[in-house]
């Protein structure tokens, strides 16, 4: 299995090609009931909105808003008629510019005070649990077509993905273990590719009175609106986001406040947790057993939600909310599991593979691979002498980034000097001293 990842257009039509239909799609509203929210709660995003821009259109408020201008308009009349906003002239398409008058601007200020969120309308709890259950990984069965398909532009032997093909069925808990630099977090990143379709988040969730910020870009990468994309937006509810299924991925940076919602107390907004955000994917811990606590304390942390499929959170307001607990949890480590915590939660992570150092032919597979990345020639002799010389002479083990960062360190080397890039093993000898030099356990 190789660390080499080919990122850009080729993943994206890769993922793309995997793909299937909808198997959940939230409806456009057609009345405020359908919204689960209440008229003074949209009420209070629309001052805001105006008390920020000055003046807005209807159609834009309803676009910033994501939900229908048909269903604002009755909103839009009251806000009038108990004098909160005016109209300040004309807009295309029969609408109409807002503002505030005083008493709407005092208004909107007590609201931003009390809640400075700004933006799309929540959806109710209720609703995302629901999208969760009809979305869950648990309902994907991928089966090995699937999974050579996600993992073709990587080397993996036929032997890892029979070991991985249960695991990713399972839905439950997967260690994976080995020396570093041998592609565990790439493995996990392909995982997810397995169980194919996009699905759909809300952007915010509401309970309790809390907003609680559920889309993140950092882990969330929305679908491209397709060439019809004007027709389809009018046919889903608008505060939701069409994005791939997730890999949340977190390292030796992992606390324990991150598996909680944090609540902003100045804002008086909420982001949700790491496994609200990672539901119907892949939650990576990697590097585990590195992070600022000891292991037992975050293992223990999700021995109920393993079990249950369900976890509970503690809003702002202190209410206990329980949420899905919906997507294949992967510890990578350069440790031993057994090492790491007991008998008893293993039980619970009923899958542990070692990814294992490549072989010489597997070498020679990923040297190939980055040459064909970098448009360079690929000449087997030199790979060869590389680890006859820097490799069997001292004893130092093959790892599956090396190849990458090798090639790239010579790439760096050939522009630097002026030269073509080619694969020459003077190249290769310049630059193995300073790459292995700050490998640690090399």
């Amino acid at each position: 299995m190789s660390a080499v990842d080919t990122q850009g257009a080729a993943g994206s039509s890769l993922l793309a090609s995997i793909l299937s239909d909808d198997s959940f799609r939230p409806a456009e509203p057609r009345t405020l009931e359908e919204t689960g929210l209440t008229a003074a709660l949209i009420e209070t995003l629309i001052l805001k909105i105006l008390m920020l821009l000055g003046s807005a259109s209807g159609r834009s408020i309803a676009e910033q808003i994501c939900l229908p201008m048909g269903l604002l308009e009755p909103i839009y009349s009251s806000l009038r008629q108990r004098q909160l906003i005016i109209h300040s002239g004309s807009a295309q398409l029969n609408d109409y510019n807002y503002t505030l008058t005083d008493q709407g601007r005092a208004r909107a200020k007590t609201a931003y005070d009390a809640c400075a969120y700004i933006g799309a309308a929540p959806v109710p709890l209720e609703d995302y649990v629901v999208s969760v259950e009809a979305q869950t990984v648990r309902a994907e069965r991928p089966q090995r077509r699937q999974l050579q398909k996600a993992f073709s532009d990587i080397s993996v032997e036929p032997e890892m993905l029979d070991m991985l093909g249960p695991a990713v069925n399972s839905g439950a808990g997967l260690f994976l273990y080995g020396a570093p630099g041998n592609g565990k977090t790439t493995l996990a990143k392909r995982i997810t590719m397995c169980f194919g379709q996009h699905i759909w988040i809300p952007k915010v969730l509401i309970e309790d009175g809390q907003f609680v910020k559920l889309f993140d870009a950092a882990y969330h990468e929305p679908m491209q609106a397709t060439s019809n994309s004007i027709l389809k937006t009018a046919e889903h509810d608008r505060r939701w986001v069409k994005i791939r299924r997730p890999t949340v991925i977190v390292g030796g940076e992992l606390t324990m406040d991150a598996l909680e919602i944090r609540h902003d107390a100045r804002s008086n907004v909420s982001e949700a947790s790491l496994q609200l955000k990672s539901n119907c994917g892949c939650l990576l811990i990697d590097d585990f057993g590195r992070q600022r606590m000891e292991p037992t304390e975050l293992l223990n942390r999700w021995i109920v939600p393993l079990e249950n499929r369900t976890d509970f959170l503690t809003l702002a307001t202190g209410k206990k909310i329980q949420v899905p607990f919906e997507q294949l949890i992967i510890f990578s480590t350069n440790l031993q599991p057994k090492d790491l915590t007991d008998e008893a939660f293993l039980r619970r992570i009923p899958y542990k593979i070692e990814v294992k150092d490549p072989t010489r032919e597997e070498f020679h597979l990923l040297f190939k691979f980055t040459a064909k990345q970098l448009h360079c020639e690929f000449r087997p002799e030199v790979v060869d002498d590389l680890i006859d010389r820097h490799y069997m002479t001292s004893g130092r083990p093959l790892r599956r980034c090396q190849p990458r960062d090798l090639m790239n360190q010579v790439r760096n080397f050939c522009v630097y000097a002026g030269i073509p890039m080619e694969m020459r093993t003077e190249h290769f000898n310049r630059v193995v001293p300073s790459y292995f030099t700050v490998v640690a356990g090399d």
